[in-house]
């Protein structure tokens, strides 16, 4: 069991952000703010993944305009992502933005960020302090290593938000590169109590980026730390909301119904596992989506294809299938129960899992 970093608990909209309130998953669209239908749809799309916080680019007065039409049509929280003009953000916490996003590095004057303190404090919602390490003004662009300029930058953000008694912040520090990003949370989260928002910056396409993000990601979630997360990837949205759930479900940091553990096959299988798997997950991720309440549920599945681990792992796991010639033995909590041929096994298995769910 993994002990979660204590942190002061944050609200965004119908969510809570903290130690004690399960990792929250955080996606951004890719849609232009002011078309409000396609938004509409995307954040739809995203929701049904599995997507649980929103983030909209608010690059001019009309995209800050279109989040009041957004927010009647979508359940999400929904953050503005705010750089350059303070004013913008100002527009967006009026037009009903449940929490904006900031990158100090570009927002200028603390004068400027002390108008969205108030504004977002009149409305009692939550800011966060964005750090990037593309955007690290030059007074940060020293000797010092990356993860301890960004430290640095954001602590001298947050001591601000301290004197000014706002306190409903959450706090990113993101690099492209997992192990800078990894060193920056951990220093950070030695400094304060505030919620860590988590993600590798401009990880890339898919192929490269869910491999740096689930190292950057699942170290830290290991950890304990990491309050929310957004996988950052060149491509479609929804393809990060699945990446993000599988890292926090393979780290054991949450769990999205049934886990399948698998043997990579070998010479010695004699079935076709490969199949029997994939209809396994198949058939899970449908039973999953037509019972809502499984969302959560820990179930553990073994499918082995051979008696050299096989029957360990099938042993260890709630329910298990370890396969030897022909035929394969069902293990359900430690015990065998029962025999089956290869042609019914995942006929078998499913039945028993299906009294487990």
């Amino acid at each position: 069991m993994i002990k979660r970093r204590k942190t002061r608990t944050i609200t965004a909209g119908n969510v809570k952000i903290g130690s004690g309130h399960p990792v929250s998953i955080q996606s951004m669209t890719k849609t232009d703010t002011r078309d409000v239908d396609a938004t509409i749809s995307q954040i739809n799309d995203l929701q049904n993944a599995g997507c649980e916080i929103v983030r909209v680019a608010v690059k001019d007065r009309d995209a800050a305009k279109a989040i009041s039409s957004i927010k009647k049509e979508i359940t999400l929280p929904l953050v503005a992502d705010i750089h350059f003009d303070h004013k913008l953000a100002l527009e967006a916490i009026e037009r009903g933005a449940d929490k904006v996003r900031i990158n100090p590095g570009n927002m200028g004057e603390f004068d400027k960020i002390d108008k969205i303190i108030d504004a977002a404090g009149s409305k009692k919602i939550p800011i966060r302090i964005g750090v990037n390490s593309g955007s690290l003004p030059d007074e940060f662009n020293s000797s010092m290593r990356m993860p301890e300029r960004m430290v640095k930058f954001a602590l001298k953000y947050i001591s601000h938000f301290q004197k000014r008694d706002f306190n409903d912040i959450v706090i990113s520090l993101k690099a492209s590169e997992a192990p800078a990003t990894v060193s920056a949370y951990r220093k950070i989260a030695e400094e304060c109590d505030y919620p860590l928002h988590l993600g590798v910056t401009a990880a890339g396409l898919p192929e490269e980026g869910i491999i740096k993000s689930s190292i950057g990601i699942g170290a830290l979630a290991a950890d304990g730390i990491g309050d929310t997360v957004r996988v950052s990837l060149t491509g479609d949205p929804v393809a990060e909301v699945i990446t993000a759930k599988r890292i926090l479900a393979s780290v054991g940091v949450r769990h999205f119904g049934p886990q399948i553990i698998s043997c990579p096959t070998c010479g010695r299988c004699q079935v076709d596992l490969v199949h029997i798997v994939q209809e396994a997950d198949k058939q899970l991720k449908d039973e999953i989506s037509k019972k809502k309440t499984l969302g959560e549920k820990q179930l553990v599945i073994a499918v082995m294809g051979c008696e050299v681990n096989g029957p360990g792992e099938a042993k260890h796991a709630d329910i298990g299938i370890a396969f030897g010639k022909g035929k394969g033995v069902i293990f359900k909590h430690g015990e065998i129960v029962k025999t089956v041929g290869a042609d019914v096994a995942l006929k078998e298995l499913l039945g028993i899992i299906e009294e487990e769910l």
